[in-house]
């Protein structure tokens, strides 16, 4: 696909490298792009697998609801855990899924506490984490695979309640699920209409306030609880520069498994030999004597929704890229460079432009203050101010943090009526 009049030197879908690639580049990606991309290479070897996710946490633990690990014949991907619990659900992922879905728990207290969870670690953490276990069909129509794939390939947000707890006479499964995506399309759904409209309120307001719960229904005097979660797009950076310093910045992003666009005006700068690991590498038609509206929008939806951060060590690409980000609805900007520098750039662009906007989405000099000034140092700090930017957080050190570290989970409660009692 080319963006605005941009040169496409080469697309690369991730979904089509098979892992002997990714490890000869050395990348290991993490999160929803590697889960899906595991879930792609264990097709042609498996017929099943299983899927464990965090779906409750009490107290504190190393993974929050939504964390994902798949268990296949060969290998795994993801993880739920700081690496404690997954030796034990490896061994036993499949046991536990042989007569369906079900939900497991496990303590991290001290070994000396009392309990009665399923299992306890001994790790200190007093936490109890709540795991689904589910078998996915890897060839056939599978509803996780589905609503991941719309998420992953098709740059969609989703919202996902999904049972983890009924009561037997309710008639309704764990592990039935039903998923809202950001453009309205669904899939999947209940067999009692009420609870599912119910259900879909609480999925539009997952989406709309991008966050996941845990919410409580009573149907009759049955007792569900479900998990709605929110799934984001895959999150895109474009590094508008082919420099040496922007490699490991692309590097970084793919390890945490972001789609990453490298642009830049110069040929050869912008080669796949030098990016790799990059999803698209473009050569970008920079006309900077002719800047003005319609040429600053012509890159809008490469931009779009993505972060942008802007290193080409060239002022007149530097102008003529930040202004196109400016220009776009991109939801973070980062200018490399001196605070004077930057503004010399801005003052050129208002002088060609007009009044400035999106002010409040530029960040210059781009990253956090961490010292270093090696390429790495200097990506480390970058992707680091955009983490926190896109999670709202700071960025400063966790030990002066008043607050818990993540956001206690959110229970919402709804009585539900019956379909009986509706005819």
């Amino acid at each position: 696909m080319l963006f605005g009049q941009g040169k496409t030197e080469a697309i690369r879908n991730k979904d089509m490298l098979n892992r002997d690639e990714k490890r000869n580049q050395g990348i290991t990606m993490s999160g929803l792009s590697a889960l899906y991309n595991a879930i792609v290479n264990n097709v042609t070897t498996d017929n099943e697998a299983v899927l464990a996710t965090v779906v409750k946490v009490e107290g504190s633990a190393y993974r929050r609801p939504g964390a994902r690990m798949l268990v296949s014949q060969f290998e795994t991907e993801g993880a739920i855990s700081g690496g404690c619990l997954e030796p034990e659900v490896i061994k036993t992922a499949w046991w536990h899924t042989e007569s369906g879905a079900c939900v497991r728990r496990y303590h991290t207290a001290e070994d000396n506490e009392d309990t009665d969870i399923a299992l306890n670690f001994g790790l200190g953490c007093n936490g109890t984490v709540h795991v689904l276990f589910e078998r996915i069909d890897l060839k056939h129509n599978c509803l996780m695979i589905e609503i991941i794939s719309n998420v992953v390939l098709q740059n969609k947000s989703a919202a996902i309640a999904t049972v983890i707890a009924s009561d037997k006479h309710s008639g309704i499964r764990i592990g039935e699920r039903i998923a809202l995506f950001s453009d309205g399309s669904t899939l999947g759904g209940l067999a009692h209409g009420e609870l599912t409209a119910r259900i879909f309120t609480d999925l539009k307001k997952a989406l709309q306030e991008q966050g996941s719960c845990r919410c409580q229904y009573t149907i009759d005097d049955a007792q569900l609880e479900v998990f709605v979660e929110y799934l984001p797009p895959i999150p895109r950076l474009v590094i508008c520069g082919g420099g040496d310093d922007a490699q490991p910045l692309a590097t970084i992003a793919k390890i945490q498994g972001w789609h990453v666009t490298v642009i830049d005006g110069r040929s050869h700068f912008a080669r796949v030999s030098r990016f790799p690991q990059a999803d698209q590498v473009i050569t970008g038609q920079v006309i900077t004597e002719e800047m003005n509206v319609e040429k600053s929008r012509q890159y809008n939806e490469l931009f779009h929704g993505a972060s942008v951060v802007i290193m080409t060590h060239s002022l007149k690409q530097d102008e003529y890229w930040l202004n196109a980000a400016l220009s776009s609805q991109a939801c973070y900007i980062g200018q490399l460079g001196p605070r004077t520098r930057s503004e010399k750039l801005l003052e050129n662009i208002s002088t060609r432009m007009g009044p400035l906007h999106s002010l409040d989405r530029l960040h210059y000099p781009v990253g956090l203050d961490l010292g270093g000034d090696t390429p790495e140092s200097v990506a480390l700090a970058i992707l680091g101010e955009i983490t926190a930017f896109r999670h709202k957080r700071t960025g400063n050190s966790l030990r002066y943090r008043n607050e818990t570290i993540h956001t206690p989970d959110q229970v919402r409660q709804a009585l539900v009526a019956s379909r009986q009692n509706q005819d």
